[in-house]
C-alpha cells in the first residue's frame, strides 16, 4: 500500500534537526495512504525527540567538551603536525588577484567567477596555497634548510551551496618544502596522509587520483562514503617557476568541516560549519 509522505515543512524541519534519512524513511514507511492525522503525529513524535538530542548535544558541549567537533579536528592535526616538526603559520585572508594569477586562476578561467571580490585589486582567498609557495619560498632562502609548515583558515568561493558545499569553509595545509628526493613525492604523501587520518581517527579512507584544474592531478583521500576529505599535490611542478620555486615539495589540504563530517557522521555539512545556526553539529532552533 502506498505511504503518505511528510509535508516540505515537516521534512526540512526534520533536516534542520539531523533527523537521517533512513528514520525519515522508517517512520513514513509504518503509516497508511492519506493517514493525515497519524503522519502528523509521527512526525511530532521525530521533532520532539530529536529537539531533546539536539539540547543534549548543546549541554555536553557547554558542560563537558567545551570545544565544538570542527576545532578538535584542527587541534588533533595540529598536535600531531607539530610533533612531525611543522611549524604554524598565518597568511592574510584577503589576497591580490596577481597571486590567483599564478595560481593560473585568470580572468578567463571559469574558477575567477567563484571568487569573492573586495576592491578591483584583491579578492577573499579561496585556497591557502597562494600565501604558503610565499612562506615556504622565503623560509627557505632564509634559512637554507627543508622547511614544514602549515596553516589552517577560512577560504571562500562563490559555490552552489548544498550538503556538501559551504562558501565559507575552513581548509588546513601543510608542506614540506625541499626535504623530499625526487622521486619519493608520492611514498611520502601516502605515509602523511596516513599519518592525518590516523591524528584524526579516520581509518576506513583510500587514495584516488583526480582530474584538478589548477593542479592538472591531484591525490585525494576519499572517505568510505565517497566524501573527499583532502587533495594532495607535489612538485617541482608547472606553477613552481611563477611563484620562483624550483625545489621539490608535497602538500596536502584538508576541508576540515569535511573530514568532522566523515568523523562525526550526518549528512548536512552545514552543521560543522561556521554558523549561528548550528554549533557542534547541533542545531540552534531548538
Amino acid at each position: 500500500m502506498a505511504t503518505i509522505d511528510f509535508t516540505t515543512t515537516q521534512r526540512e524541519r526534520l533536516t534542520d534537526l539531523g533527523v537521517p534519512a533512513e528514520t525519515v524513511a522508517a517512520a513514513l514507511g509504518a503509516l497508511e495512504a492519506d493517514d493525515a492525522g497519524a503522519r502528523n503525529e509521527k512526525y511530532r513524535a521525530l521533532e520532539l525527540a530529536a529537539v531533546r538530542e539536539n539540547r543534549d548535544g548543546l549541554s555536553r558541549l557547554a558542560e563537558d567538551d567545551r570545544v565544538t567537533p570542527s576545532l578538535n579536528t584542527i587541534a588533533a592535526l595540529a598536535d600531531w603536525l607539530r610533533g612531525e616538526g611543522y611549524t604554524r603559520v598565518e597568511t592574510p585572508i584577503i589576497i591580490p588577484f596577481t597571486m590567483l594569477d599564478k595560481m593560473t586562476i585568470t580572468e578567463d578561467e571559469p574558477l575567477r567567477d567563484q571568487v569573492f571580490r573586495v576592491d578591483k585589486n584583491k579578492c577573499l582567498r579561496p585556497m591557502l596555497a597562494p600565501g604558503l609557495y610565499v612562506l615556504m619560498r622565503e623560509l627557505h632562502r632564509i634559512l637554507g634548510r627543508p622547511v614544514r609548515i602549515f596553516e589552517a583558515g577560512s577560504c571562500f568561493r562563490r559555490e552552489t551551496e548544498g550538503s556538501k558545499h559551504l562558501t565559507e569553509f575552513t581548509m588546513l595545509n601543510m608542506v614540506e618544502f625541499a626535504g623530499v628526493e625526487d622521486g619519493g613525492q608520492r611514498a611520502k604523501l601516502e605515509g602523511l596522509a596516513a599519518g592525518a587520518m590516523a591524528a584524526v581517527g579516520i581509518d576506513d579512507y583510500t587514495l584516488e587520483t583526480e582530474a584538478s584544474v589548477v593542479y592538472g592531478e591531484t591525490i585525494d583521500i576519499v572517505s568510505k562514503d565517497g566524501l573527499e576529505l583532502a587533495s594532495a599535490s607535489y612538485g617541482p611542478h608547472s606553477l613552481d617557476p611563477n611563484w620562483g620555486v624550483f625545489e621539490t615539495w608535497v602538500g596536502i589540504g584538508f576541508g576540515i568541516e569535511r573530514v568532522t563530517l566523515a568523523k562525526c557522521g550526518g549528512e548536512n555539512i552545514k552543521r560543522y560549519s561556521k554558523s549561528v545556526n548550528y554549533l557542534g553539529g547541533m542545531s540552534l532552533r531548538v
